[in-house]
């Protein structure tokens, strides 16, 4: 689905997901150990920074491909796979003659900046009849394309960005289909079924935390979580309305008065930048409208990030996020962007405390926690509740090996050595 999708039929899907059970969502692409169920762990060196606040790690770069982009793709592809499968019988029904009906292979066909090409790789191999095609811009590490083809994709390089990538990317899509081509287009982040997988993340934060004797009576305050496309944010506000509307009072308390923080690099803040125009539209005209911005160009460290412009729809549903919190409840959205020499910072530190790599535009969501400048700010807006946690999505590390930690710390972090 692109940008420009109609917005009423997104409105009402979210609203019909919010009464449906979260042990359902994405039931199919669990049943198929699509993705996993990743660990939420509490981080005792980030809590002692961020006293009295509680701090968890959702431990999303431990999916298969090594991003919570697995989440998405899982959904999406056995969606798109089952309905694959059910035209395949009705053209069967269909024919005449006696003889089966020759069905080609599905071609998914994918632009992206590394993740979610991994992603839906890695997903498609576990798919009977599945072949995968990635487009990639020249910004792309190495390292994330050699993974790629490993992987079984067929990968080619594009362009200066991830958007000249995606839009040959989509030609291709429309010239297969043009030679009665069985091809799908796959968005690394704008289609709707990807946020409803991402929102199993939210489901699973609120269980685990509940099952926990040690966490049982605690509350999110925060969670915070790298922006891209959007599709990750999408999937947080899908997954908190999802719960918020629940009939389960228990889950509902957990994320009533929960604070979103939308977490970029300089020279990546695509999200930051329609969020804080569109914000700024509201509060001069009262009225509803977007004001979408689209960057010039992408000049961070952190590539994965590397989207020209968001969804509409993360901007919607943060605004509609904010709205709820209005009626007293709390909710707010934060944007928060940070250096990239803060992100990198981030991404040494967390590997020191924690013993597991990551790349830059996941470090731009711990950067909050490990840059006192961002940390002060963030926890004058959290308050003194001893009994409000903060959780971060650790949304990947398929990017980064100990070589490009060493250069990244190089480059960005000689001065403090």
């Amino acid at each position: 689905m692109t940008p420009s999708s109609d917005n009423s039929v997104r409105g009402a899907r979210t609203l019909a997901l919010s009464s449906s059970s979260s042990s359902c969502v994405a039931q199919e692409a669990r049943s198929l150990d699509l993705f996993t169920t990743t660990p939420l762990v509490y981080s005792a060196p980030l809590s002692r920074l961020c006293h009295p606040h509680p701090v968890y790690l959702k431990l999303d770069l431990l999916q298969p491909s090594g991003s919570f982009k697995d989440r998405g793709m899982a959904h999406l592809c056995a969606t798109v796979h089952r309905v694959h499968g059910a035209n395949r019988k009705i053209m069967q029904r269909m024919d005449d003659t006696e003889e089966d009906v020759v069905v080609p292979r599905l071609r998914l066909i994918s632009s992206s900046g590394g993740n979610a090409g991994l992603a839906v790789t890695t997903v498609a191999r576990r798919i009977p009849d599945t072949d995968v095609s990635v487009v990639v811009p020249m910004t792309t590490k190495p390292l994330v394309i050699e993974k790629l083809r490993s992987l079984g994709a067929e990968v080619t390089i594009h362009g200066d960005n991830w958007n000249d990538a995606d839009a040959l990317a989509r030609q291709w899509v429309d010239e297969a289909k043009e030679r009665g081509v069985s091809a799908i287009y796959v968005s690394p982040y704008d289609n709707p079924l990807l946020w409803t997988g991402h929102s199993t993340a939210i489901d699973e934060i609120i269980t685990q935390l509940l099952e926990s004797p040690s966490s049982a009576h605690l509350k999110i305050g925060a969670v915070l979580a790298s922006v891209g496309g959007g599709g990750l944010l999408c999937g947080i506000f899908e997954g908190i309305e999802r719960n918020y509307y629940g009939k389960d009072e228990v889950r509902t308390n957990v994320v009533r008065g929960i604070k979103v923080v939308a977490c970029e690099t300089e020279g990546a803040a695509s999200f930051a930048a329609s969020f804080d125009a569109s914000t700024s539209s509201i509060a001069l005209g009262g009225k509803k409208e977007l004001s979408m911005v689209r960057l010039s160009g992408i000049t961070s460290v952190a590539t994965s990030l590397g989207a020209l412009e968001v969804t509409p729809a993360v901007i919607q549903r943060a605004h509609r996020h904010q709205d709820r919190g209005q009626g007293g409840s709390g909710e707010d959205v934060l944007s928060n962007v940070c250096t990239d020499s803060e992100a990198v910072d981030a991404c040494i530190k967390f590997a020191a405390d924690h013993r597991m790599l990551v790349e830059p535009a996941c470090g731009a969501a711990l950067a909050p926690l490990f840059s006192e400048r961002l940390r002060s700010e963030l926890l004058c807006e959290l308050g003194r509740d001893a009994n409000s946690a903060i959780v971060v999505e650790v949304c990947g590390g398929s990017g980064v090996n100990l070589d490009l930690l060493e250069g990244w710390k190089a480059q960005f972090l000689s001065d403090k050595a």
